[in-house]
């Protein structure tokens, strides 16, 4: 049987063998993966009836690189760390990493993997838990002196204030779960966090989250936080809405951030960038030679309805989208608690994203690991800031503070 990567230069005939081999594990017992092996071929060799006719041609994606300084001797201590995406993006911008604040064990052992020299309070050695708010005085209280000379950065929890993480959902449905500040669980802890800022007076904090933080309960509770630390002494700049696509990030994703100085001027925003880049930019035809890049096996069924996608559209039983090469990517989700979001399609190749490519358009570097199952790979992918928007922030806040 003649071979797909041998029948490149021929769209038909290569479009004819696939649709063969599709129709072949369909009505076989086999695997549509084991077909495919059988002759030679991975989900990699396959295409959509209608590919490579959307290109990236602007400039290149940027990396991480591209935005990192010499080291200024500032510290920071992130909260609700995750798996580190802002905390990379000052790491970049040279601010000295002096503590991360983290619950979640396996988030904690990615952050210890890829950055052994850091100190991560958390599961196992740790609660990690900021709304134990005394504990926390404490552990910090051995490291620094208020008021700190240097910058608190902290993303709550964002589940409760997300549109997107309950979107799928009823709104009068038991899962429905956009609460807001009446959550048990992560509700308040915007207010924990605000309390750990006046507590030890940072030069700079920075508040990170969903732009549904503003819209819940009419911003009233957002504006009481606010107002805390405006009292407090602090020049607030926001609540702002930043797309990542407007920073170099391959990838329309809306963070919504709250900035404050107590040093007698405000923090100036980094400046949006005028032309956005396209996901192609980072997504090659084929997985990259780097960690977390295993995808899905999707069975023939899957396949035949996605290769007759077209650009941008989006396949209505799975719930998921194909990619236009040429225009930064929808956003990277996390999922729920029970397992991994969806990713969306490759622009080229009929199956869902792998971890690695999620994490590029994420701008987080190839060397970087996601720890656990790959439904959590995701969820901490999906849950980052990304890591190229955090260094234009952190250069910012550089740049106020000296």
């Amino acid at each position: 049987m003649p071979s797909l990567k041998c029948e490149k230069s021929v769209v038909g005939d290569r479009l004819e063998l696939q649709t063969r081999l599709i129709a072949d594990a369909a009505n076989g017992p086999d695997h549509l993966s084991a077909v495919l092996e059988r002759n030679g071929l991975t989900y990699d060799d396959l295409r959509y009836e209608r590919s490579d006719e959307l290109l990236w041609s602007g400039a290149p994606a940027c990396e991480l690189e591209q935005f990192r300084q010499s080291l200024c001797g500032i510290p920071f201590v992130s909260f609700f760390t995750g798996c580190g995406g802002m905390d990379l993006g000052f790491e970049a911008a040279g601010f000295e990493h002096l503590g991360a604040f983290e619950i979640n064990e396996l988030f904690c052992s990615t952050l210890r993997c890829n950055r052994p020299q850091w100190d991560v309070f958390g599961p196992p050695s740790h609660a990690g838990d900021i709304s134990e708010v005394e504990d926390v005085i404490t552990i910090l209280g051995e490291r620094i002196a208020a008021p700190f000379d240097g910058v608190f950065i902290g993303g709550p929890p964002c589940q409760p204030f997300s549109i997107a993480a309950n979107q799928r959902y009823s709104r009068s449905g038991r899962n429905f779960k956009r609460v807001g500040f009446a959550h048990g669980q992560n509700g308040g802890l915007l207010f924990d966090y605000v309390e750990l800022v006046v507590e030890f007076r940072p030069a700079i904090f920075v508040i990170e989250n969903v732009p549904g933080l503003r819209d819940i309960d009419g911003g009233s509770r957002l504006f009481s936080a606010v107002k805390r630390l405006a009292a407090a002494g602090y020049d607030i700049v926001g609540p702002e809405v930043l797309d990542a696509a407007d920073f170099c990030v391959p990838q329309h994703r809306n963070r919504l951030f709250v900035i404050g100085s107590r040093l007698g001027r405000q923090v100036r925003l980094p400046e949006l960038k005028l032309h956005p880049i396209g996901c192609g930019a980072v997504l090659p035809n084929g997985v990259p030679t780097a960690p977390n890049n295993e995808t899905r096996k999707h069975k023939a069924g899957s396949v035949a309805r996605y290769m007759k996608l077209d650009y941008g559209a989006r396949d209505h039983l799975g719930r998921v989208d194909r990619l236009d090469p040429s225009q930064p990517a929808k956003t990277v989700i996390a999922g729920g608690s029970g397992g991994g979001g969806r990713s969306h399609l490759h622009p080229e190749i009929p199956r869902t994203l792998s971890v690695r490519e999620c994490a590029r358009l994420q701008s987080f570097p190839d060397d970087y690991r996601f720890l656990g199952p790959t439904a959590r790979q995701f969820t901490q992918v999906g849950n980052a800031v990304p890591p190229v928007l955090a260094a234009q922030l952190a250069g910012a806040i550089r740049s106020t503070m000296e």
